[in-house]
């Protein structure tokens, strides 16, 4: 029966859903449960020692200024840090292009309090990050989308896609979520020159960027848009803001990321936080410079490189091994996760009611995409940073079993 509260809720609020992952890893809490469903990084490669070490250090040389009030912007020691990391991939980025959040989601809700008004249209990967829909959605933003294939989104189809007016495109080029795929070079600069060409912004969702397991280290399109003004002394202008975390790399619990862009629209979003949280918490911010600093977070990355290699090889051995050749799926040079398409026919959705009765989860490809959620009911994406290879070899297998199973129905 409705209550009361139903009836005062803003329409907005009204429709949003619950995240399908969220949902999920309540049913996956299960120790039994082999779960390739959430994007969870492997909990024995949190550096726990260097955050104790770290919480020493603040806690007697700077007690008062860690547990204070302090700047919205954010702690001036870390963002000179990420500015010295995106130097690395080209970028010449100042303090004033630098804001720290409160995790990538509050990244995307302050770019959508500054860019967006209710019903406004963006343009999205088909398919893209849940996460970000669920964001956008609760602006009452309407999509158009653009298909990706192998090389990333079809900027080809983009022109046509434009005349609809989007407010901003939304992609994540690098590692897709969910797709595993990378936005080719080529692609990057034709992405690029019809950005400047329509006047149509790009948010850049990269917190996977630097989880490459082979092949050649692609630039970031705010660094390709920088070099197309020819900027040599920090991003004073451009259309692209990027997003960058600390979830993938150091550990999600920390909820930090990142925004760079432009100094106006930074001093812009930097109002709007106040008005959120006023700042991310500064305990927070300095643990993780405290534990990232003198290169350390360089030499993490490389072992979670190498982990997170030995788990992708091993998950798609499996699949070879295990699944039918009438399913396919994406072969990811870094990032998280894989794609799978099921043979025609089939729902990925009540795959998962007879896979979870085997103990093993993944998520389904329908919250994936913004406009039709019957184009991913031969879909679902696969995360392979969470398990152990053995536990990963079982999971396929069983997947494999159900998969069987439900063909021969």
């Amino acid at each position: 029966m409705p209550t009361p509260w139903q009836y005062r809720f803003a329409q907005n609020a009204q429709s949003t859903q619950s995240s399908a992952i969220r949902e999920l890893l309540k049913v996956t809490q299960n120790p039994e449960v082999i779960s390739f469903g959430g994007g969870l990084p492997a909990p024995e490669l949190f550096p726990v020692e260097e955050f104790k070490a770290a919480s020493d250090r603040i806690l007697t040389q700077s007690p008062t200024a860690a547990l204070q009030y302090s700047t919205s912007e954010g702690y001036s020691p870390l963002r000179e840090m990420i500015a010295r990391q995106m130097d690395k991939y080209g970028m010449k980025l100042g303090l004033d292009n630098i804001l720290i959040t409160t995790g990538s989601q509050q990244s995307l809700d302050l770019v959508s309090k500054l860019l967006l008004n209710n019903a406004d249209r963006i343009l999205v990967e088909n398919p893209t990050f849940l996460g970000a829909l669920q964001v956008f959605g609760i602006f009452g933003a309407r999509y158009v989308t653009v298909p990706i294939d192998d090389d990333g989104l079809q900027t080809d189809l983009l022109p046509e896609a434009f005349r609809s007016g989007p407010k901003f495109m939304y992609v994540i080029p690098t590692f897709q979520n969910p797709g595993g795929v990378t936005l080719s070079l080529k692609r990057r600069d034709t992405l690029i020159a019809l950005s400047d060409q329509y006047g149509i912004p790009i948010l850049e969702d990269d917190p996977y960027g630097q989880l490459r397991f082979e092949g050649e280290t692609l630039p970031p399109l705010q660094t390709l848009d920088a070099a197309r003004l020819k900027t040599t002394d920090g991003y004073r202008d451009g259309n692209v803001i990027y997003l960058g975390s600390f979830s993938k790399t150091l550990a999600p619990g920390l909820r930090l990321a990142w925004i760079s862009a432009p100094p106006e629209v930074i001093a812009k979003l930097v109002q709007i936080k106040q008005g959120a949280d006023l700042h991310t918490p500064i305990f927070v911010q300095m643990m993780a410079y405290e534990t990232a600093r003198d290169g350390f977070l360089e030499r993490h990355i490389e072992k979670i490189r190498e982990v997170y290699r030995d788990r992708r090889n091993v998950m798609l051995a499996a699949m070879d091994e295990f699944f039918p050749p009438e399913v396919h799926w994406t072969q990811p040079s870094g990032g998280l996760f894989l794609w799978v398409r099921l043979p025609e026919g089939m729902v990925s959705a009540e795959l998962l009611r007879s896979a979870l009765k085997m103990n093993v989860a993944f998520v389904p490809g329908n919250s994936f995409f913004a406009t039709d959620e019957k184009a991913g009911d031969r879909y679902f994406r696969l995360n392979f940073s969470n398990m152990t290879p053995e536990r990963i070899r079982e999971g396929i297998h069983r997947l494999a079993k159900a998969i069987r199973e439900a063909m021969k129905a």
